[in-house]
């Protein structure tokens, strides 16, 4: 089927109706598992670089590529929608007494809205092709969206590991489509990071130890998100005011310059209450506050308790004695973490002032 005029129509056919459901970026790879990703996955994992994220080591096996987890794929459509904040993400460390939450953390949960649209266009495609099948992903399974992205021509894998792209910066939220249909696939994007290490240099914890590398056990998205319990010393007072996650290596990228702010689904405009929190009032929340506070948020899945060990940790980098009443309630907290969090916190505002 590849190569034929009606393969060629249908896949521009399936980049307009894509486009016409918000996705920014498209372009199609094959479905064959890549051996040297394969091998890097298992160098990475080897390494320990995942830290505690067993789920990436348990279903390595089908992460190697496409065809290891459904082998009847043919083809893989990679897919981007454009999150491009109209702020700058790092405006926020100069005020400490206010919380950082990365930028895709500030609208509604990307993965209903990727998903949804994934959906959409997997019913559309059926009903164009009815003997054909398909899967849709969006983050939450084994399947390696960056690399298929680059492999499909969207975007490049960037020193910091993340896709970048052309037009959109590092800004693209990835969903992928599997399919039985055999479709022209589009070539390879060109790697154009050049010399450039600005995302490296950037980083406040040193998780990149060398370039294209992540050490996600240093990474301070990872940190504030994936682990639990206490986050070792040596890494509290580098997170700053960060509560969820970190855009440094990604908002000192020099091909953001290209990516307009028109682009980015609504979905994904920040919360008016999510773009410069005061960690005052977040010191304060319990679980129900927590729940109601980010009722459709990717924050949610943290849990009150892990959220607020992080406030607590910008707390003590703050420098604002005011909060010390806010932090003392906290030392006594029924999760371990949170009540050494507050110690910590208090032991560093009282040597600060």
């Amino acid at each position: 089927m590849v190569n034929t005029a009606a393969n060629l129509r249908l896949k521009a056919r399936i980049a307009e109706q894509a486009k016409s459901l918000g996705f920014a970026a498209f372009g199609v790879t094959t479905a064959q598992d890549d051996p040297i990703r394969a091998d890097r996955l298992e160098q990475w994992l080897g390494e320990g670089h995942h830290g505690s994220m067993e789920w990436m080591e348990a279903r390595s096996d089908v992460r190697r590529g496409p065809q290891s987890l459904w082998p009847e794929a043919k083809s893989v459509i990679a897919l981007g929608m454009s999150y491009v904040p109209a702020d700058d993400p790092l405006a926020l460390e100069a005020h400490p007494e206010k919380a950082r939450i990365s930028v895709y953390a500030r609208g509604k949960d990307y993965h209903d809205t990727v998903k949804k649209r994934l959906k959409a266009l997997a019913r559309w495609m059926v009903e164009q092709e009815p003997e054909s099948e398909l899967k849709v992903f969006v983050d939450t399974a084994p399947v390696m969206e960056k690399p298929l992205g680059e492999a499909a021509g969207i975007g490049w894998q960037g020193k910091h590991t993340n896709l970048v792209s052309r037009d959109h910066g590092n800004w693209l939220f990835l969903g992928a489509i599997y399919t039985t249909l055999e479709l022209e696939p589009d070539a390879p994007h060109e790697n154009r990071c050049g010399s450039c290490n600005a995302c490296q240099t950037a980083c406040p914890t040193d998780a990149f130890p060398a370039p294209y590398t992540l050490d996600a056990r240093r990474c301070i998205s990872y940190l504030t998100i994936e682990h639990k319990g206490p986050i070792a010393e040596e890494f509290r007072e580098a997170l700053g005011n960060r509560i969820y996650g970190c855009d440094d290596c990604l908002a000192v990228c020099p091909w953001n310059k290209f990516a307009e702010t028109a682009a980015t689904h609504r979905d994904f405009l920040p919360r008016a209450e999510l773009v410069a929190p005061r960690l005052a009032e977040l010191l304060a929340l319990d679980d129900a506050g927590f729940c109601r506070l980010f009722a459709g948020s990717p924050i949610k899945r943290i849990g009150r308790d892990r959220f607020v060990r992080n406030c607590l940790y910008a707390a003590g980098n703050s420098g604002d004695a005011s909060l010390m009443a806010r932090i003392g309630s906290l030392r006594n907290d029924p999760d371990p973490a949170v009540a050494e969090a507050a110690d910590w916190a208090t032991e560093k505002l009282t040597t600060a002032l």
